[in-house]
């Protein structure tokens, strides 16, 4: 976010009264590590992404196999497309292009005969544990060096922004 003493100088947006030069100057500085760590963000996920040579859905659709593996849960082609909210059809070329890829194999259901059991192979595994994995490991760490009180308060502070997106106003 810009600057809203540059950006709304009259303030139909945003609602500055109360708040001193000091004060906005702060909330500034909140909104621009904000965006620092959105760009950070970006970065990684596009960098995993061209690194596997997978899109988006095909990465959260690893994360969703390894967690369920992590779980020891079974994953079939409809929880999968539940989960990554998309039809039967995308979600079988989705694994027919990850399997093609040798990120995922099918078996049969071992209770289910008329199901298949998704899993993410062990190679997959490793490289995302060894990228992607490493990475939230730092930034677990980053959140674990927080006292329990500051961690409160980026936990409100980050709710608060995620309601934004329902707000009409």
């Amino acid at each position: 976010m810009h600057d809203p003493r540059i950006s709304d100088h009259d303030e139909q947006l945003v609602d500055r009264h109360g708040l001193d030069d000091e004060a906005v100057d702060q909330i500034v500085r909140v909104m621009q590590s904000l965006r620092g760590w959105h760009d950070a963000e970006r970065r990684m996920s596009e960098a995993s992404s061209r690194y596997m040579k997978l899109n988006t859905t095909d990465m959260r659709a690893l994360r969703f196999l390894i967690a369920a593996r992590n779980q020891r849960e079974i994953v079939t082609p409809g929880a999968l497309s539940e989960y990554l909210g998309i039809s039967s059809a995308s979600t079988t070329k989705l694994l027919d292009r990850l399997e093609h890829g040798a990120h995922l194999v099918r078996a049969p259901h071992p209770t289910d005969r008329r199901a298949l059991a998704i899993s993410v192979t062990d190679a997959t595994r490793i490289v995302a544990r060894e990228t992607v994995g490493r990475q939230h490991a730092r930034r677990f760490a980053a959140a674990a060096a927080l006292a329990p009180a500051e961690r409160e308060v980026v936990i409100r502070f980050l709710d608060a922004l995620s309601a934004t997106e329902l707000d009409q106003d």
